[in-house]
């Protein structure tokens, strides 16, 4: 396969190969794709060619397509794969990236496949899900090296090789005693400049940085980023090792620590991302813009433009982090846009009703409420729109939509929404005097 092929010209190899049941082609073209590439393909592959993609990928294949996929996509391409094969690929999966997705099921789907795991594979996993979410016991996994402290250079070397392709990382060993204690940590160079004959407790770094079970995946991320590891070794609370937390997930850490730092900032409160379905984003953000409106009417203004700049963040804070977190295309795009004109046409509703009810009984004007929940309705729908919208459109233009969202987005809603309040008030103007 040509190194210069675009990611389109690769999907229109992919699909042929496909409608034309040629395995050979389509694992030739496989072969040359790293794991983040495959998934790309999956995702962009129609859906009608989806299960003859999965069925052409190799067991091996599969497990790093699902390690790869977010949640939602894990789930739906276990249920496409069938029971069987769902097995072997949770076999082969990382611990950590296994606990992960099972902590979406449900208990019983989750005995389901647990109970068709090799009995070694299910105790690890159903050992791990016993630990507190988000701690470091959670999150390891037990694909490492270990050497007893008494063994030579050469043996620790053996068992290297023998088990090289099983640990997930190879640039350290860990080091213990008789009673599976963690007494030190020796790396890769140090094996290969040591002589053959030479005990490794003599190279062994005694000193070693590490990590509890029950400590906050946070701390664990911090640990590994002030000493520039690639690994950190997880111990019970007699020091007994127990797994290891690697660099790649304390990647997800800081993204997932970030994502929750966002929604406290737009006081979103809990999670709302791309799949959040619009009744429940509405939900969510219902009780921070009708706390406001009863403020501004507290505070002596029938009209507020808080609850709009609200929903106006809230909406550019979900856009922003996804575009940070995730490779938006068309479909997903759509879906967004569709998702908050959805959320905003519900807020508008649930908040023009209330403010409209409000000012009929304040005022015994049944115009003016009429005025005030139809201008607030729709503000509230093109704030909405407009922070899922404009950075989207900046994104597009290679401009950071974190930086200049913001601004542009609270003027034109400023603008917008005295237009619309004075020009609906014009309309009725003569029912209003």
């Amino acid at each position: 396969m040509s190194l210069d092929l675009t990611e389109n010209e690769i999907s229109l190899m992919i699909i042929q190969s496909l409608k034309d049941r040629k395995k050979v082609v389509f694992q030739e073209i496989i072969d040359e794709l790293q794991p983040y590439d495959i998934v790309q393909q999956y995702l962009r592959t129609p859906l009608k060619h989806k299960n003859k993609f999965l069925q052409y990928l190799s067991i091996e294949q599969l497990t790093e397509l699902t390690q790869e996929l977010n949640k939602e996509d894990q789930l739906d391409v276990l249920q496409k794969l069938g029971i069987e094969k769902s097995t072997k690929v949770l076999d082969l999966m990382e611990n950590d990236d296994l606990v992960s997705l099972l902590s979406n099921l449900a208990p019983d789907k989750i005995e389901e496949l647990v109970s068709e795991m090799k009995e070694e594979e299910s105790e690890v996993v159903q050992s791990l899900m016993n630990y507190p979410v988000e701690t470091a016991g959670r999150m390891m996994n037990n694909r490492y090296v270990w050497i007893p402290k008494h063994y030579t250079i050469r043996e620790a070397v053996d068992k290297l090789k023998h088990f090289a392709e099983l640990a997930e990382y190879l640039n350290y060993l860990y080091v213990i005693d008789e009673q599976k204690k963690l007494v030190g940590v020796i790396s890769y160079k140090d094996l290969l400049l040591g002589d053959l004959q030479d005990n490794v407790e003599e190279f062994m770094y005694s000193r070693v940085v590490k990590a509890d079970v029950f400590t906050d995946q946070e701390d664990v991320a911090k640990l590994i980023s002030r000493y520039d590891f690639v690994s950190l070794p997880i111990v019970e609370q007699d020091n007994t090792l127990v797994g290891v937390v690697t660099v790649d997930d304390v990647i997800d850490i800081v993204m997932q620590e970030a994502n929750e730092d966002i929604e406290k900032l737009a006081a979103s409160g809990k999670a709302i991302d791309f799949n959040t379905k619009p009744s429940v984003a509405a939900y969510r953000r219902l009780p921070w813009l009708i706390l406001l409106l009863l403020i501004g009417l507290i505070s002596g203004g029938i009209i507020s433009r808080f609850e709009n700049t609200l929903e106006t963040v809230v909406a550019l804070a979900v856009v922003v982090r996804g575009l940070v977190s995730e490779d938006l295309n068309f479909k997903q795009v759509l879906k967004l846009i569709l998702r908050e004109m959805w959320v905003g046409i519900i807020i508008g509703v649930t908040c023009g009703i209330l403010i409209s009810v409000i000012a009929y009984v304040w005022k015994g004007n049944f115009i003016l409420g009429l005025v005030v929940g139809s201008s607030l309705l729709i503000t509230l729908i093109i704030g909405t729109l407009a922070g899922t919208i404009i950075p989207l459109i900046l994104y597009k233009f290679k401009v950071d939509p974190a930086v200049a969202s913001g601004p542009l987005i609270t003027t034109i809603n400023d603008i917008l929404s005295l237009l619309i309040y004075f020009g609906i008030a014009t309309a009725f103007i003569t029912s209003l005097m």
